[in-house]
């Protein structure tokens, strides 16, 4: 055995509690695998909250409506750079596309991709903006992004009443099947873990659901916290009935997220299998930060009982505190689900098959895989984001307003 290999194990041997086998020492889902899942759901669940207004008529949200779609597109873009980052050779990735193999998980993530932004995202945006391209391209004065628009409006230029009432329908229609596709993106993320049975962290089958309802969550917590500090840069009012429906779609939804999670844990305390004495190791041992402080009392019981006063109170509160007691929620939130993501992703991999003992996962500095290419994974979609609302003036109202058929 060589100097450096002899020294590698004996690192790794620091690191471990108890008993593991030799394959166990080292992490293979590294902390962009971590940001590939919290990504893609923030994209469902901004989806969700624009399908509120379109589908559901929720008009307290109207004012977040076409930032959510912008918010769902940002973040989708970025989605699959985790993955490639991961990848050894990410120059490879069209062959997902080009020899389908439908058995792995990871794989069918290119054509449930490649329908979401194609097939729902692109075109309910398109439709939603079709008849604003048409008159930007003649109106805006800066000729480039004149050029920009008229190229957006693929040479549909008709914009007479029974064009646009066309338009909003096919819309409606395109927002309905996104909705089913907004839970198969992330539901089937879940599936990834959730099919491992070798492993009792991810084995479950209300791990796609666990995934759902944290992404809606996630998304709606999101949109809050955003919807809130761009109306600060560009110095307009807050709505706060829209703060107020945001307050109530996510304390309800938290709800659920919570009891299904709880729901979880109970159901393997009940069922008492060998693997849970290593499970409530790991969460009180080496996730103790991560998953009772951050996760369950951070990133959910503070952000629950703060919801519930702000929901309950209603009026009787002045409209800064529902808007304090909202923006802290959401941030709580946002963060509380990234907690879960690494405890899913990283937790699941920190305890041996021998379920006798523990590893350490070291997080990097910099490298392919370490802090800062995570960070910068995460503060992409907000640059994307920046240049799509530049581009797309989301906050501007429409030039009419179209009828249903």
């Amino acid at each position: 055995m060589s100097l450096e290999a002899g020294e590698s194990l004996a690192e790794a041997a620091r690191q471990v509690q108890g008993f593991i086998y030799p394959n166990d020492f080292n992490l293979w889902w590294s902390v962009v695998i971590v940001v590939y899942p919290y990504i893609t759901g923030l994209v469902a669940g901004a989806f969700i909250l624009a399908s509120l207004v379109r589908v559901f008529h929720v008009q307290a949200l109207e004012p977040t409506y076409r930032f959510s779609l912008l918010v769902a597109m940002a973040f989708l873009l970025v989605a699959p750079l985790p993955l490639l980052v991961h990848l050894g050779h990410p120059e490879r990735c069209y062959e997902v596309l080009m020899t389908p193999h439908l058995s792995s998980p990871m794989a069918v993530f290119g054509f449930v991709y490649a329908w979401y932004l194609m097939a729902v995202l692109l075109l309910e945006l398109w439709f939603d903006y079709r008849q604003d391209f048409v008159e930007w391209s003649v109106s805006d004065p800066n000729p480039l992004k004149r050029l920009i628009y008229r190229i957006m409006t693929l040479g549909v230029m008709d914009v007479s009443e029974r064009a646009l009432r066309l338009d909003h329908k096919l819309g409606q229609i395109i927002t309905v099947v996104g909705i089913p596709s907004a839970f198969l993106l992330h539901g089937y993320v879940g599936f990834i873990f959730g099919s491992i049975k070798a492993n009792p962290w991810w084995g479950t089958v209300l791990m796609p659901i666990i995934f759902i309802f944290s992404a809606m969550v996630s998304g709606i917590a999101l949109m809050g916290f955003l919807y809130q500090v761009v109306s600060k840069l560009r110095r307009v009012s807050i709505s706060i009935n829209c703060v107020d429906a945001i307050n109530k779609s996510l304390f309800f939804m938290l709800i659920v997220d919570a009891s299904i999670e709880t729901l979880d844990w109970v159901h393997r305390l009940y069922e008492a299998e060998e693997s849970l004495d290593v499970l409530v190791l790991l969460a009180a041992g080496k996730l103790f930060y991560s998953f009772l402080l951050v996760q369950v009392l951070l990133g959910t019981v503070v952000p629950l009982v703060l919801l519930a006063v702000a929901v309950s109170a209603g009026n009787r509160l002045k409209d800064s505190v529902r808007r304090t007691l909202g923006f802290i929620s959401c941030l709580l939130v946002v963060i509380g689900v990234f907690a879960m993501r690494w405890n899913v992703v990283i937790g699941g991999q920190l305890f041996s098959k021998s379920l006798r003992g523990f590893t350490t996962y070291k997080l990097d500095l910099i490298g392919s895989e370490g802090l800062l290419m995570a960070v910068a994974l995460l503060i992409l979609p907000f640059i994307i984001l920046s240049v799509l609302v530049y581009l797309f003036k989301p906050w501007r109202e429409k030039v009419s307003e179209p009828h249903d058929l």
